[in-house]
């Protein structure tokens, strides 16, 4: 089973995700946002599986520090595109792990998906 972790590499919840699994001996590569940046075909198929309500994270800097107008009346396309535009945007960690999607750190969640 291949596992994929997306993320930025100074995020906290990522360092303790990281730590977790290293710490249970799963094999999985890292995928950093800001180096790699993020497909749109990837992104789309993660809304699918999961929403862009989720995947968004409005709690984050470069969500807070946006203009309003970029704020307001959200729907999946204009979503996705602030994702694309700005991949820090993206909820943090997204763990594929083979075809399933997990978001964010979950100590009991990750146990279960790696079994």
């Amino acid at each position: 089973m291949t596992i994929t972790m997306y993320g930025i590499t100074n995020c906290d919840t990522i360092k303790k995700a990281r730590v977790w699994l290293e710490g249970h001996d799963v094999p999985y590569r890292f995928h950093d946002y800001r180096a790699e940046g993020i497909e749109a075909g990837k992104l789309n198929s993660w809304v699918g599986k999961v929403g862009w309500e989720k995947l968004l994270n409005k709690g984050s800097t470069t969500f807070r520090e946006l203009p309003d107008k970029d704020k307001q009346d959200l729907d999946e396309k204009k979503a996705k595109a602030l994702m694309l535009a700005k991949p820090t945007m993206i909820k943090r960690p997204v763990l594929e792990v083979g075809d399933r999607i997990l978001v964010g750190f979950k100590p009991d969640v990750y146990e279960q998906a790696v079994k």
